[in-house]
This record gives C-alpha cells, sequence and structure tokens, in this order.
C-alpha cells in the first residue's frame, strides 16, 4: 500500500509540474529569461558563467547515477541504455560545454539557483521514473530496444543531440579573437531558425519521451519546450531589431522550422 501511494504521489507530482511549466510558458513572454543575451543588472549578483553552467546541470548528473545505482534492473539492457542516452547529454553539458565557453560573461545566481531546482527535480522525476516505477509496473523488457518506439526515439535523441552541439559551435566560432561585433548566425540549422541550439534541445527531449514511451519523458519534453520556446522568441526579436535586412530575405523561424 505504501508502494501505491508513492506512485499516486509520482503521478500527482508529474500533473503540478505540468501545470508549471505551463505558468513558466506565459511568463516568460513577458520575463526575459535573465542569462545569455538577456542578463541585465536587475537580476542581483552574478557569477562566471562556466561556474554557473557547471553548478546547475551537475546535480542531475548526479541524481541520474545514484537512482540508476541503487537500482535492482541497472544491469538490464534497456534500463542501461536509457541510463547512457541521458547521461550523455548531462556529461557534455556539466564538464565540456563550460570549458568550451569563450568570453567573461556571467551568470545570475538566482538563475543558476532555479536551474539547479528544476534539474534536481527532474532528475528524481527521469531517474525515479525509469529505475524504480517502471520495473515494478510497466517493465521494459529486452525486446524494447528492437521496439519501433525505442528505435525511431533513439534516432530522434541522436539527430537533436549533434544539432545542439553543432549549434552551439556555430555560436562559439561567430567572432575572431578579440571581435566584439555582433553577427547573425548562418550556419547548420541556423539557415532556418535563430536558435538552432534550443531546436537541437527539444528535439532530443522529444526523442527521449519516445524511447521510453513514459509520462515522465514527456514532462522533460513539455517543461523543456515551456522554458526555451518563449526564451527562443526573445532572442528572435532581438536579432530582427539588430538584423533587419537579413530577416527579411532569409525569412527566419524561431524555433521550430518553417513552423515557428
Amino acid at each position: 500500500m505504501e508502494h501505491l501511494n508513492s506512485v499516486e504521489f509520482f503521478y500527482n507530482f508529474l500533473f503540478v509540474m505540468g501545470l508549471v511549466g505551463f505558468v513558466v510558458f506565459v511568463s516568460l513572454y513577458f520575463v526575459d529569461a535573465g542569462y545569455g543575451k538577456m542578463r541585465t543588472e536587475k537580476w542581483g549578483p552574478a557569477i562566471n558563467n562556466k561556474v554557473g553552467w557547471f553548478l546547475m546541470e551537475v546535480p542531475v548528473f548526479i541524481a541520474m547515477i545514484y537512482l540508476w545505482g541503487i537500482s535492482p534492473v541497472r544491469g538490464q539492457i534497456p534500463y542501461l541504455l536509457f541510463f547512457l542516452l541521458f547521461e550523455m547529454h548531462y556529461f557534455q553539458r556539466s564538464f565540456i560545454f563550460p570549458m568550451l565557453m569563450r568570453g567573461q560573461s556571467k551568470m545570475p545566481i538566482v538563475i543558476m539557483g532555479l536551474s539547479v531546482a528544476w534539474n534536481l527535480i527532474n532528475g528524481y522525476v527521469q531517474g525515479y521514473w525509469l529505475f524504480h516505477i517502471a520495473p515494478v509496473y510497466s517493465p521494459y523488457h529486452a525486446s524494447w530496444v528492437s521496439d519501433p518506439r525505442f528505435i525511431i526515439g533513439t534516432v530522434i535523441f541522436i539527430l537533436g543531440f549533434i544539432i545542439n552541439l553543432h549549434s552551439d559551435y556555430v555560436i562559439r566560432h561567430l567572432r575572431q579573437p578579440g571581435d566584439t561585433n555582433h553577427y547573425l548566425p548562418k550556419k547548420g540549422m541556423y539557415r532556418f531558425v535563430t536558435s538552432a541550439n534550443y531546436f537541437g534541445e527539444i528535439t532530443e527531449w522529444l526523442g527521449f519521451a519516445i524511447l521510453t514511451w513514459s509520462w515522465a519523458g514527456a514532462l522533460f519534453f513539455w517543461f523543456s519546450c515551456c522554458n526555451l520556446v518563449p526564451r527562443a522568441n526573445s532572442i528572435y526579436l532581438r536579432y530582427e531589431k539588430e538584423f533587419p535586412d537579413e530577416f527579411d530575405r532569409k525569412k527566419l523561424k524561431r524555433i521550430i522550422p518553417f513552423i515557428y
């Protein structure tokens, strides 16, 4: 009975977090998230961007290791693959991406704190579902790796991961050392959208939702969209003001090619 209550709590928690995501989505169309291009002094004290990124991304990396490590199914192939795909993204985000950053940008501490909170919540949601609830109530058998949902989802996830990495590379190489001018990114998926890196990320988590075929994965995709789509809109409007002639010619979208 206690375990049933914990499962009921888990699904109620997913519902509440889905509502929170909607509030975030609406709010970010009125208030720019204060990091990166949108950072202003009104967001208060800030720390080095590299340090901020590491501190806000590494909690989910560690949380997933813990929840996978204490699971009795950690050695079974489907669960191991879920773990490795998820951690591949967060290893890159926690340990590699910050080291590749250029410049001396800063991140507001409040933004970092909110991100840490979300990442811990998300680590709990994904890890608890995959490694502790699913094995009891909806187990992934070895045959899952040949299921079309797993195959299609994995392809989408890897495609999103590649788009994300390449888009970050394009942004990092917009300027030569010492150059302080602003440029409109034009390579890769930036030929179609102004936030190609965000498009890559939501593509990843769409793939993860499909390959796990779970409400937990769907929440992650939903929350990623609620956070990144409004931010992509803010970046679009900023670029539109800075590069009006190129916008008219290219007919760029915000985050989803040819659609939005």
